[in-house]
């Protein structure tokens, strides 16, 4: 095997301090759970809004699903607009082309604030089919994303080294480093004030005349609002969570010339999904970054998976197979039955716990919009137009009741499955299954991730598995 690397965001961003984990008790007006771009986006804007945040992180800043991602910061999300238009109307699909645009436009006016060099670069993104079969599909694409007020347009040509039956091509959308973004991001919410802990794991919430968490080590946290931004709420209704489903999806990455690097961003369903970007790496090289094979996490055979995605990218993309070394990483994603975000109150009846879920692959532009939706709730500010298309109380449409019903099913499975094999998740008692590249165990219910001597690495679990 060639030699490897994990992610490259982690490998190649600007050393980090640790901060200090949080010991004793505290008092703020909102604590924001998880640093990645919710949870440091959702800071930034608080702090700038006078309140006194703290940001508890239980592992480091934007090393999670933020620093796994494939850096892509576009409007185009698949073939989002179409299903949109067609489930919930023409207006539903320009709100959530205004929320995307408008982290865009966020994004680019951070790094000319911060100072910071996030390797921002405007570059046109496509969906795209090799298929004639699923030509109509992406004009219909292309004519529901214009609609909706992205620049939108069918093609039939891209710059990839391979023809295409028809795509949908949208300009000036944007890549960047995340996690120089982010730890830039989280500077600033320290500078302004605010207080970031790494390493302070939170274990419990109850909301009341004010919110306690209760960490690991047995402190306790008082404040007036709680944002969960881990991805997956460590506290989740049951109204929400049997609207949410787990994915992952793995990333390789290899350096090439530039004159074979593809220009823009692309996306395909086709061979179970494609994603290709690149980023600069200097010296007239580009790092290629190949992403697919999405899996249900515990499923088992992630090295095949690999090695199938990798077999792709030598396959289809000039100078990959050539590279003396592949990063491989895997990121997760959180879906939701109708294929919009979860953001804002957990349930009817909260009224200070917030939450910000369900982004579908999509998560860095739908997380800096929710950093600005997050802020308004707490704060009483003018929300943004897309609210009440985010909002987690929205009711379920009839349609989408059986994939409820179907994902329900599913997860009692393996809970039973749980009960039988005694290897079960400390979240809600699924069973586990073991990710052989990454040598863990992960929970198909939820997607809560342990190492094999039981620590938790990703929640809602916050218990160790037991021996």
């Amino acid at each position: 095997m060639r030699g490897s690397g994990g992610s490259y965001w982690m490998e190649s961003a600007p050393p980090h301090e640790p901060r200090a984990p949080l010991e004793g008790d505290l008092v703020a007006d909102v604590v924001v759970v998880g640093a990645g771009v919710v949870g440091l986006c959702t800071a930034r804007e608080l702090t700038r809004a006078g309140r006194d945040v703290v940001v508890l992180e239980a592992g480091r800043i934007a090393a999670g699903v933020s620093g796994r991602t494939t850096g892509k910061l576009t409007s185009l999300h698949g073939l989002r607009y179409a299903q949109l238009r067609r489930r919930r109307g023409a207006e539903a699909a320009a709100l959530y082309a205004e929320a995307q645009e408008d982290a865009l436009r966020r994004a680019v006016s951070l790094c000319a604030e911060l100072g910071v060099d996030a390797e921002l670069e405007r570059r046109p993104a496509y969906s795209y089919t090799l298929d004639e079969a699923g030509a109509a599909e992406i004009r219909a694409e292309a004519a529901a994303a214009a609609e909706a007020g992205l620049r939108a347009t069918a093609v039939s040509e891209t710059d990839l080294p391979y023809p295409v039956a028809a795509a949908v091509r949208v300009e000036d959308q944007l890549q960047f480093h995340p996690r120089r973004f982010l730890l830039a991001v989280a500077d600033d919410v320290v500078a302004h004030g605010g207080r970031v802990h790494e390493g302070t794991r939170v274990t419990g919430l109850r909301e009341g005349a004010e919110c306690r968490l209760a960490l690991e080590g047995g402190a306790t946290v008082h404040a007036r609002d709680v944002v969960l931004a881990t991805q997956f709420p460590l506290r989740c209704h049951r109204t929400l969570l049997m609207r949410l489903s787990v994915r992952r999806e793995l990333v390789v990455a290899a350096a090439v010339d530039e004159r074979h690097a593809p220009y823009g961003m692309y996306w395909t369903p086709d061979h179970g999904v494609r994603s290709v970007r690149t980023a600069p790496l200097g010296g007239g090289r580009r790092l290629l970054i190949v992403a697919g094979e999405a899996f249900e996490p515990g499923s088992g055979g992630v090295r095949e998976r690999h090695a199938r995605l990798e077999a792709w990218a030598r396959g289809h993309l000039p100078g990959f197979a050539e590279a003396p070394r592949v990063h491989r990483w895997a990121a997760q994603d959180v879906h939701t039955v109708d294929g919009l975000p979860y953001v804002g109150h957990e349930h009817p009846d909260t009224q200070h716990v917030h939450v910000a879920t369900g982004f579908g692959g999509w998560g860095l532009g739908n997380g800096i919009a929710a950093g600005r939706l997050l802020t308004a709730h707490v704060t009483g500010a003018p929300r943004p137009p897309w609210t009440e298309l985010f909002d987690p109380r929205r009711l379920l449409p009839v349609r989408e009741v059986p994939e409820v019903a179907r994902r329900q099913t599913t997860v009692a499975r393996d809970y039973m499955a749980g009960l039988r094999t005694g290897r079960r998740c400390t979240h809600m008692g699924c069973e586990l299954g073991f990710n052989d590249a990454e040598q863990t165990w992960e929970c198909p219910c939820h997607g809560s991730r342990f190492a094999p001597d039981g620590t938790v690495l990703q929640g809602p679990a916050t218990r160790p598995l037991e021996d």
